[in-house]
């Protein structure tokens, strides 16, 4: 072999330290070996390239026909995650990120465990924000008055299934597999039959009733009262009126035109609300405005209001005077505005976002009193605004009102007309009325008699994290009633008739079911709008009893619906009776007074036993500084920008999925998280690092046979010390996945990556895998090795970065005995024989870890120095007495130490070196004392593998002359 080919071979196997199978082939002729020049590889596992395209080759693979496969052929018996339904409605987001790919990692540990996983996604379909959306649309086109709830729930519906397939879409994106043509949605016949059947059944238990919807405190008694207790005044009238707040501050999306469209600074604009409780208004802390919702900026005589686009017309009605629309803009763009309050001078207040604001009625901004109302205490509490409520227990206004003159007034009587003279001097009313309250009967589930046994079954239930269950038991403890019925048209009906004459409801268990069968019969709830007769919903022995019967058109809360999708689970088999349905929920901690409860509810009341065995809880996702995601901040990072990149892909480049995914592994999620730009390019260094990891250890075992691999008794000692680690991290993964951190399972993988391969291992074995002959024991030794660690290394991998574990796997898959089409065919990787398991080795091993850093103290000082360029350069020189350290290194041959050390040679002594050697360093290691020296190799560098073994300049070292003869 020619020399210059020599020294073309090293300098291409040191760029590229990863030998391809067509860079190596290419030098590997019968005829001679090493003859050929090197060139450059047509195909290769990259370290980067296009994520999106890339990964779209294995994702059906490892999605779509993965999910039937599993369930058709893994042994073991079904692991069921229930899927707590999203809302459909509105874009994905973060959040919904780490839920979706939380649970794919959760079900894809099962898979390659060999269990068979049941995961049918879900959509909660009903609901306020929907119809809201709808009649929205209808406002625009003019024909909202025109339509009757039947076209409304046709139109809901529409949208729904619209929404659905948008965020269906993007949940496959990610890679999560499940059974995606068949999802459940809480709209669909099957769904909202089985939906009744729960609310027969506790019908026929007692649990379902009927009362005025209450209020919480009771002045006169000084008491805070249960549902049950309270009633309502139906006659009751109060003064309702409209405030006008003047903007101190625009927020910079809209002040420079908005002050253009007002002639003047923002204090000539005014935010306007509505309420009926002019008591409260002392106790203002903000305005809340819908985030999505439009709002308009309205000339009304000499005035400049801000209302919601949908109120103007309503508004002008009730004020008497027309309104000129100057500007339209959402919600979004009002956040960051600050105005005055009328009754407290020389004060900002914040206009904040809040999802519970409507345009059903008021102004569409909504007066904010966070120490009188739940929703404003919710809404202001997570933006640190404090409560503040001056009125003791007696509905007195108490001293820290006594500069507005209203101290000791009765906060429903006199305080109530102060209040309003107040706010007329400060000319901020608008305009006022009487408003009558007519009080509404609602339906309820009665779940005080649950809570004991509810609270008694979550003891047996695994929580993660632990604290879940105090969160979970004091919000069940909590609620005494359950409010399940809401005057809406877009949702499952309550089955419920009523007397024409006396008013008085009619829901037995015999006519429930009638409705039921007629519901069913008909295919569908739409049949409780659609029929003209009454009397098709009574049940037969009830048709002559002399009454006459009407429907009513409340329909169920939303979480009535999602609380009951456990009922959907139990025609699985493998269900055993007694136990839990599912064997795992897992969603946001919001679910604790949500779904989770609903679910425990239903599930206690019907069948005695919780629906899940298993709770796991994340938190939500934050932006970079741990503040919450919101358009006003432009702090949100949608998932496709992300996984697809943005406009700019310089600024925003496509990362792929499994960054995503990955993201999401490495977060502490039953903790708040964090996400931005920085964060994910963090994330892509750790796939391009296990990328680079990965192509090192494929590149090298281009020609490796499984049949030829080395037994390990006689492999070197630094390959067994290297299985011994391999072992260990093998069980540690496992152990971290079946504790669902997957944070520390991520963990486990990067260190295992830089500490044990890149900065132990491979540095040691590149030069065998280089430089010594194709066919040697010790370059199969370290092939052997590699390929032992490579098989646990994607399989550990494979949950979290499913794409990239496939593409491995799809490099390696033909070396094995028994090749699959998925490594998640293969199954988790086989318990690592127990001799691996070497402690005493590592124990030794550590202490020549330990050495090596002292080494490479001396030698960067001799580099420093400019003795040396590189490592390869130096001898080390190690005198050592007898001792523990001196049995250590000794046992070592001083060649494999070199090899170690990276230099030249090693020298092992026992006499101690002179003053003379300047590049010196005394060091103790448990006791036993050594001196390590560096000296200048009196050697030649080899051409071929570059270190200091030739005898002359521009020759080859023994080993390489016999390589290449």
């Amino acid at each position: 072999m020619s020399l210059s080919t020599c020294r073309l071979w090293s300098k291409r196997l040191s760029l590229y330290s990863t030998p391809n199978p067509l860079l190596i082939r290419g030098l590997t002729s019968k005829k001679n070996p090493y003859s050929h020049t090197l060139q450059l590889p047509k195909t290769s596992f990259p370290l980067r390239a296009d994520a999106a395209k890339r990964e779209h080759l294995f994702r059906d693979r490892t999605t779509k026909d993965l999910y039937p496969w599993q369930l058709s052929n893994n042994p073991k018996d079904l692991f069921v995650l229930h899927d707590g339904p999203p809302y459909a409605n509105g874009s994905v987001h973060c959040g919904h990120a780490m839920n979706k790919i939380l649970k794919d990692v959760v079900n894809r540990c099962q898979v390659l465990n060999g269990r068979r996983v049941h995961y049918r996604p879900g959509w909660d379909c009903h609901g306020l924000p929907i119809e809201m959306k709808v009649l929205e649309a209808l406002r625009e086109k003019g024909k909202h008055e025109r339509m009757s709830p039947t076209v409304i729930r046709r139109l809901a519906r529409q949208r729904a299934l619209q929404e659905i397939d948008k965020q269906r879409k993007s949940f496959m994106s990610w890679g999560v597999m499940g059974e995606w043509d068949h999802p459940y949605r809480t709209l669909d016949k099957d769904y909202e039959i089985r939906q009744l059947g729960v609310f027969h059944d506790m019908v026929k238990k007692g649990y379902i009733y009927r009362q005025l919807k209450p209020v919480y405190w009771s002045p006169s008694s000084m008491s805070a009262l249960a549902e049950s207790e309270l009633e309502y005044k139906e006659d009751h009238k109060s003064r309702s009126i409209h405030v006008r707040f003047p903007l101190t501050k625009l927020a910079p999306a809209i002040q420079e035109k908005w002050e253009a469209l007002a002639g003047g600074p923002a204090n000539k604009i005014h935010a306007v609300i509505w309420t009926t409780t002019p008591w409260t208004m002392p106790a203002n802390k903000a305005i809340s405005v819908h985030p999505d919702m439009e709002y308009s900026l309205a000339r009304c005589g000499a005035h400049i209001y801000v209302v919601a686009k949908d109120r103007v017309t309503a508004l002008a009605s009730d004020w008497g005077q027309p309104l000129q629309v100057l500007d339209t803009v959402l919600g979004s763009d009002l956040l960051g505005s600050q105005y005055e309050h009328p009754l407290w001078k020389n004060a900002a207040y914040p206009v904040i976002g809040g999802t519970h604001v409507t345009s059903e009625s008021g102004t569409g901004l909504v007066h904010t009193a966070p120490g009188h109302g739940m929703e404003d205490y919710e809404v202001c509490k997570s933006l640190g605004i404090s409560p503040f409520s001056p009125v003791d227990d007696k509905g007195i206004y108490t001293n820290e009102v006594s500069a507005l003159g209203l101290e000791g007034l009765e906060a429903f009587g006199q305080g109530t007309q102060s209040v309003l003279e107040l706010l007329r001097m400060n000319s901020a009313i608008v305009a006022e009325q009487d408003y009558l309250h007519n009080a509404t009967a609602q339906w309820f589930a009665n779940v005080e008699q649950l809570q004991k046994q509810a609270v008694e079954a979550l003891t047996d239930i695994q929580m993660v994290p632990s604290v879940s269950f105090r969160r979970l038991e004091q919000f069940t403890l909590s609620r005494k009633e359950w409010c399940i019925s809401r005057q809406r048209a877009w949702g499952v009906p309550i089955p419920a008739l009523y007397n024409i004459d006396t008013n008085e409801p009619l829901l037995t268990e015999d006519n429930v079911k009638h409705i039921i069968d007629t519901f069913d019969s008909h295919g569908s709830t739409d049949i409780w709008w659609e029929a003209e007769d009454d009397q098709l919903f009574v049940a037969p022995q009830y048709r002559d009893n002399g009454k006459t019967y009407r429907r009513g058109y409340d329909t169920m809360d939303v979480w009535f619906d999602s609380g009951t999708s456990w009922t959907m689970l139990k025609d699985l088999p493998d269900r055993s009776p007694g136990q839990p349905l599912a064997d795992m929920y897992l969603e946001g901690s919001d679910q604790h007074r949500g779904w989770f409860q609903s679910s425990l509810l239903t599930s206690i009341a019907l069948t005695g036993q919780t629906p899940y065995k298993t709770l796991v809880t994340h938190g939500f996702a934050l932006d970079e500084d741990g503040r919450k995601m919101s358009k006003s901040l432009g702090n949100t990072l949608e998932p496709a920008v992300i996984t697809e990149g943005g406009k700019d892909k310089k600024k925003n480049p496509a990362y792929g999925s499994d960054v995503l995914r990955m993201w999401v592994a490495n977060c502490e999620y039953t903790r708040d998280v964090s996400i931005g730009p920085n964060i994910i390019a963090q994330t892509s260094e750790i796939m391009r690092k296990i990328r680079t990891t990965s192509r090192f250890m494929l590149g090298n075992l281009f020609d490796f046979d499984h049949t030829k691999k080395v037994d390990y008794k006689y492999l070197s000692e630094i390959d067994r010390c290297m299985l011994h680690e391999l072992y260990a991290y093998n069980n540690n993964m496992k152990q971290a996945y079946g504790d669902y951190a997957f944070s520390r399972a991520m963990q486990q993988l990067q260190n295992f990556t830089n500490v044990q391969l890149s900065a132990f291992y491979f540095d040691v074995i590149k030069d065998r895998l280089y430089n010594d002959a194709p066919g040697s024991a010790s370059r199969r030794m370290a092939q052997s090795v590699l390929y032992e660690i490579l098989q646990s290394y994607t399989t550990s991998l494979a949950p979290v970065a499913c794409h990239t574990a496939e593409e491995i796997y799809e490099h390696y898959r033909d070396l094995t005995p028994d090749p699959q089409s998925s490594i998640f065919k293969v199954g988790w990787h086989r318990s690592l024989p127990s001799q691996w398991h070497q402690p005493q080795l590592e124990a030794k091993w550590q202490m020549l870890k330990q050495i090596k850093t002292e080494v490479n103290q001396v030698l960067e000082q001799a580099r420093q120095e400019k003795l040396i360029r590189s490592s390869q350069e130096a001898n080390i020189h190690i005198a050592v007495a007898p001792s523990r350290l001196s049995e250590v290194l000794s046992s070592i041959s001083e060649t494999e130490l070199a090899s170690y050390f990276l230099t030249s040679n090693v020298y092992i002594t026992q006499k101690a070196h002179s003053p003379t050697y300047q590049y010196q360093r005394e060091i103790t290691l448990d006791s036993d004392r050594c001196s390590i020296s560096a000296t200048v190799s009196k050697d030649q560098k080899c051409p071929r593998c570059w270190n200091y073994h030739a005898d002359n300049e521009n020759s080859l070292c023994s080993r390489c002359s016999t390589v290449c003869s």
